[in-house]
């Protein structure tokens, strides 16, 4: 990333190779530029969202889910993104992941709202310590789950979408149905 473009605040220029395919070293500056300065993308992170990746991974384990032993939230998430873009090479494609992913953004969000507010958890404190005052272990579970897939998804729409403007030359529009 150079000096103007640090010292201004932008987000680094997206490149594309000479076969058209997005530069990935231009992609990681990106990325890091958002996770520096964006709010919705460096949310990865964040204390808390990082103790639920960990629980995630803990929990999935405990479950019989293979899980990919990423170190932190934050890889969780970069190759998440690198992954989408890499199975979503066309302009339709990416809308439609990035629809999906608000989706579940939005059913993610509600439902750990809707569980918080039942059992009147506090979210400025640890996602995990207010979860133990949930009886219930499938609550429990959903809960965290939801808590981890809100952040996870935040980041990711946010990010993907700014890409999505960056490539295609017009803001992200979700698909209606």
């Amino acid at each position: 990333m150079n000096q103007a473009q640090q010292q201004q605040n932008l987000p680094p220029k997206l490149a594309k190779t000479a076969s058209g395919d997005i530069d990935i070293n231009s992609l990681a500056d990106l990325l890091e530029w958002f996770l520096n300065y964006d709010n919705r993308v460096g949310l990865v992170r964040h204390w808390q969202v990082e103790e639920l990746f960990q629980w995630k991974q803990a929990d999935d384990a405990a479950n019989g889910v293979e899980v990919y032993p990423f170190e932190n939230a934050e890889a969780r998430f970069a190759i998440g993104v690198f992954q989408a873009l890499g199975e979503n090479s066309s302009e339709n494609a990416l809308r439609k992941w990035i629809t999906e992913v608000l989706q579940a953004l939005g059913e993610s969000k509600q439902t750990r709202e809707d569980i918080g507010a039942q059992h009147k958890l506090d979210m400025e404190k640890s996602h995990i310590a207010e979860a133990e005052k949930i009886a219930s272990e499938l609550e429990k579970r959903l809960f965290l789950t939801s808590s981890w897939l809100e952040a996870l998804c935040t980041a990711e729409v946010r990010f993907l979408g700014w890409i999505y403007q960056e490539l295609y030359g017009k803001p992200f529009q979700p698909l209606t149905e």
